[in-house]
């Protein structure tokens, strides 16, 4: 083992910091893709399975963070669940959404 890896985590600080970087980016990217197919629905179907994918991944982003933050609080492992569950949910509308287009 060398000097200075044992124990080594990754900073509450840091993980924050990550999702906020993961939240904005996603979060633009989700905007311009919606605002751009909703301009031109017909030309632009394909973004929609994109959007839901996107959304998709910051609800299970949140729920494993959120799970992993809730300690033996369970009201917030219930709510962490729940964000699992609506995640579950977009990348359903999202196979549907990608079959019905690409078919």
């Amino acid at each position: 083992m060398r000097y200075g890896q044992q124990g080594r985590r990754r900073s509450p600080r840091n993980t924050t910091l990550i999702l906020d970087w993961l939240h904005i980016v996603i979060g633009v990217c989700v905007v311009v893709m919606a605002v751009i197919a909703f301009i031109n629905p017909e030309n632009n179907m394909i973004l929609f399975p994109f959007i839901f994918f996107l959304a998709a991944v910051l609800n299970i982003v949140n729920g494993v963070y959120r799970y992993r933050q809730s300690g033996r609080n369970k009201k917030k492992k219930f709510l962490s669940a729940g964000l699992l569950l609506a995640a579950v949910f977009l990348l359903a509308v999202t196979v549907i959404s990608a079959i019905s287009i690409w078919r």
